[in-house]
């Protein structure tokens, strides 16, 4: 009987790990894009940043996207602390009106969510953030290289 209540109390707080630690479907001051906006604003010349590192890069990536890696340290939570962290926030568009697109390897992956919010927070107005992914991205057969 013990043991149950053990196995229960330790499984209701694996799962509740795992909820707190999953990217939020929304972030305050950047657009949610799906795939296929992605794929529209990236034909008109819209950049693409993948955040992912750089041999995932080079296994894949959206055709023409600009590989500018997010290296996490930081807590996998929306309180994040970026300092513990490293963007280099000199490779995107100096213009901070220009619309950007950032992703990484979909829901589950934290690096286009930090990324998306540090360049929010350091003026970019335009952001966008394919939540979904590289994943979305292949699921509907659109262009990689």
């Amino acid at each position: 009987m013990l043991g149950k209540r053990v196995a229960g109390l330790l499984l209701a707080a694996s799962a509740s790990l795992a909820l707190a630690n999953d990217v939020p479907a929304t972030l305050a001051g950047v657009t949610v894009v799906s795939a296929e906006q992605a794929r529209k604003m990236a034909e008109t010349g819209v950049p693409v940043i993948d955040t992912r590192v750089g041999n995932e890069y080079a296994d894949a990536h959206i055709q023409g996207a600009k590989n500018v890696p997010y290296k996490e340290k930081s807590a996998k939570d929306t309180g994040f602390d970026a300092k513990q962290d490293h963007f280099d926030l000199a490779k995107l568009p100096a213009d901070h009106n220009a619309p950007l697109i950032f992703y990484c390897n979909g829901p589950e992956c934290w690096k286009s969510y930090k990324a998306a919010k540090v360049a929010s927070d350091a003026g970019w107005r335009k952001v966008q953030w394919l939540r979904g992914g590289f994943p979305e991205w292949k699921s509907k057969g659109f262009a990689v290289e």
